[in-house]
């Protein structure tokens, strides 16, 4: 069989479920290539509804130790991310219940108080002027992106910062697509059309380099 270096979840010449069924033939360190690959993802869905970072990467933990624990009832004809992201969510309307602060996705926007803070770093050396243009922009947008009821926010997450088709949306929420693209279109209504450009810039929610390293650290060495 063909060795694997965890450095293929840049790559992607190995596939998840070839990675999945190495790990159920006991490569159990394979499954450092999953946690790498869907970090940023699944750190921006669980974001979108709280915005503890030590809470996030404890919720990221559990998450990653159930799917481990459930590997098995992974069905390899959908993408591991969408069952990964379900788990997270799931995971996160817990501990939000738990607080009492359950987050129900059909409540009015009126009803959930906005807490919604984003932390961007910057990805680019530039020149002071430019950075204070494009951090007074940045500011900006995350006013805007706060001022989104959770139903809307993550939705629009999902699509506009990570990329996800509507169909993936819809089997992470337990959505109609129909629905999804109703929550989609009333978000971008509500973030003004000069920003809408912004919003498109992926650097938002990043979680990468040490914060990556130490949730796949913790869980490698849980399982």
């Amino acid at each position: 069989m063909e060795p694997i270096k965890i450095n293929d979840y840049k790559t992607h010449k190995i596939s998840d479920s070839d990675v999945i069924c190495r790990i159920h033939s006991g490569e159990k360190e394979l499954y450092e290539i999953l946690l790498r690959r869907n970090n940023q993802k699944l750190y921006r869905v669980i974001r979108s509804y709280i915005n503890d970072l030590t809470e996030i990467e404890d919720i990221m933990q559990n998450t990653y130790l159930k799917a481990y624990e459930k590997l098995y009832q992974f069905k390899h004809n959908s993408q591991f991310s969408t069952w990964l992201i379900r788990i997270g969510i799931n995971e996160t309307l817990a501990r939000l219940k738990t607080k009492g602060k359950y987050l129900n996705l059909y409540k009015s926007e009126n009803s959930v108080p906005n807490d919604f803070i984003l932390e961007i770093p910057d990805a680019e050396q530039l020149n002071p002027e430019k950075k204070m243009i494009r951090q007074e922009a940045k500011q900006i947008l995350e006013k805007t992106i706060d001022l989104l009821d959770v139903k809307y926010r993550t939705v629009y997450v999902l699509r506009e910062v990570e990329g996800m088709s509507m169909a993936e949306i819809s089997d992470c929420l337990g959505l109609t697509v129909s629905n999804v693209k109703v929550r989609l279109h009333r978000a971008k209504d509500m973030i003004r059309e000069e920003l809408y450009e912004l919003s498109l810039d992926t650097d938002i929610f990043e979680f990468g380099f040490s914060k990556c390293d130490t949730i796949v650290d913790k869980v490698m060495n849980a399982i």
